[in-house]
């Protein structure tokens, strides 16, 4: 029997995936491991991976949105006759599948009549011919095209370095980062696209998944949960004096790897704050996973630092460098982004002194990083130039009350201003 492929839901918060391409067509053999497709989640660009073996009988859509569970594919033995089983599978409880659908061609069993129009071959979606200006036909892979029009590019501009002078993702990135880019061509909308400076657009700009969840969820967390905010400064003279002595010894730690560690650790003094709210219910939870907000091109994402009490402030800054890298570069995996219990938002490197973040739900509170700016301080009756820092703490005044909030920043403070605390 054929084998009905579904939208699966690759991260968390997913609720639609949007097909970028196909790189097999209807009627390719495909065997368990092959990608079928490249889907856009919320947060990434996945590859959509083949189980099966047989031959791609039927395509639900070629490009363009699909719910989680909506049929997007069939495999099945070359010939098979699947109309009775997909049928049934639309009428299922599941969503239906996409209106637009690509079918294998059935076998021919006479000549056509000679007044038939010859078939024409449709290209595959690993390859997709672009025409140049100058005629020629210019391959590019599906994600490839995607990220060039992203970025405003025309694509026929971009030399390929994939089988055959196909161009690929890397080629895009490597154009864009060598500054070669250009406006694409107008595609006659009423506002059209308008490159300036290589990476500044202006005009209607698609809403990409990423930015859909982004609204979505951050809308629901706004005004849903009920905000309240607290702020402390945060003398943080000891952290840079014990930043230096480590940067000496050869040992990199930043001063977001002592707000995580001492998060971490703050968290596990203060558990009311390290917990979700779930409408009939409130979960303590008993480990500490923390999620560090990155920004990426296409807008935020929150790679998890997961038991981050129990590591070391030198692994947990390996570890959010490697993460905040493939983040950037799209390749966070679905785990990594998942599970976590308390956020840190960090705009300090931007020079900003002090702002409120918007919680990242389920979790009850999120923290704000300021910037470290030196001003006089009053320390032991004298006036002094202090390193301080204010750290702003959202929280949902669901699960977590005045009180609980600010003795866990008082916690944090002490911790932050004394680092040697966070060895014991």
């Amino acid at each position: 029997m054929a084998e009905i492929i579904r939208m699966p839901r690759l991260s968390d918060t997913m609720e639609e995936g949007n097909i970028v391409g196909w790189l097999k067509s209807v009627g390719d053999q495909v065997e368990p491991g092959d990608i079928l497709a490249e889907v856009e989640t919320d947060k990434a660009t996945m590859e959509l991976e083949s189980f099966q073996s047989g031959t791609l009988l039927y395509i639900g859509q070629k490009e363009g949105a699909v719910p989680v569970d909506g049929i997007i594919a069939i495999i099945g033995a070359k010939g098979e006759d699947y109309e009775a089983q997909l049928k049934e599978a639309q009428a299922g409880s599941g969503p239906s599948a996409p209106k637009e659908e690509v079918k294998e061609a059935p076998a021919a069993t006479s000549p056509a009549p000679a007044t038939s129009a010859p078939a024409k071959s449709a290209p595959t979606a690993a390859t997709i011919p672009v025409q140049a200006e100058n005629g020629t036909r210019v391959k590019a892979s599906p994600l490839a095209k995607s990220m060039a029009s992203d970025a405003g590019l025309n694509i026929t501009t971009i030399p390929g370095t994939g089988e055959g002078g196909r161009i690929i993702k890397k080629d895009v990135e490597d154009f864009i980062a060598s500054g070669g880019a250009q406006a694409a061509p107008s595609t006659g909308s009423s506002a059209p696209m308008i490159s300036l400076d290589n990476d500044v657009q202006y005009g209607d700009v698609p809403v990409t998944q990423m930015r859909k969840v982004i609204a979505r969820r951050l809308g629901e967390s706004k005004f849903t949960a009920p905000h309240f905010y607290l702020t402390v400064e945060i003398n943080m003279d000891a952290a840079t004096a014990a930043r230096t002595d480590l940067k000496k010894n050869d040992i990199r730690v930043s001063f977001n790897d002592f707000v995580v560690k001492a998060s971490a650790m703050a968290l596990k003094k203060h558990p009311s704050i390290n917990s979700s709210w779930h409408g009939d219910k409130i979960t303590v939870h008993p480990y500490v996973n923390i999620g560090v907000a990155v920004a990426v091109p296409d807008g935020l994402l929150v790679p998890v630092i997961n038991n981050a009490d129990q590591k070391s402030m030198t692994y947990i800054n390996q570890e959010v460098r490697t993460l905040a890298g493939k983040a950037k570069d799209k390749k966070l995996q679905p785990a990594e982004m998942s599970g976590n219990t308390f956020t840190i938002s960090n705009l300090g490197m931007f020079g900003i002194e002090e702002f409120t973040a918007i919680i990242n739900g389920p979790d009850s509170c999120i923290l704000a990083i300021g910037s470290i700016i030196q001003k006089p301080i009053v320390k032991d009756g004298q006036i002094v130039i202090g390193n301080m820092m204010k750290v702003t703490l959202s929280c949902d005044h669901r699960t977590v009350d005045g009180a609980s909030g600010a003795m866990f920043l008082q916690t944090l403070k002490g911790m932050l201003e004394n680092p040697v605390r966070m060895l014991v």
